[in-house]
């Protein structure tokens, strides 16, 4: 079982606490273009790892690869986070079938569901929360 987990939470854990991190698994067009979680305040480093690859959307295969390049031991805390919460409960499950044990996915992802006008980052997830982020 993964647990969703607020953006607030996830701001709060990698803030906090060493051994947690943030994992994002958008497109680098998402990230180019959209904007990312910002750790620096943190003293933190977000982790760029795509879950799925550009243009078809196959699953990158060196998605758990990745993740121990970046230094992420087996044992800690790993969030993932993609626009809207799909992406990420996937890569979540990925990582722990790969003993990825301490898995959570942020609730509502970056941008969080469409509004009525269909705009996106207004209603829930990272940006509506008011956490930092760099923009696009």
């Amino acid at each position: 079982m993964i647990d969703d987990i607020s953006p607030t939470a996830t701001w709060e854990a990698v803030s906090s606490r060493p051994n947690a991190w943030l994992v994002d698994v958008r497109t680098p067009m998402e990230w180019e273009h959209i904007g990312v979680p910002d750790l620096s305040g943190a003293g933190r480093a977000l982790v760029l790892d795509s879950w799925q690859l550009p243009p078809a959307g196959q699953v990158n295969p060196d998605f758990v690869k990745a993740l121990e390049q970046a230094g992420i031991g087996k044992t800690d805390e790993v969030y993932f986070i993609c626009r809207s919460g799909a992406r990420s409960m996937a890569a979540a499950h990925a990582a722990y079938d790969a003993g990825y044990h301490n898995v959570f996915n942020v609730a509502d992802g970056f941008e969080g569901p469409p509004d009525a006008a269909g705009g996106r980052g207004r209603l829930a997830g990272w940006q509506a929360s008011g956490l930092p982020c760099t923009r696009g």
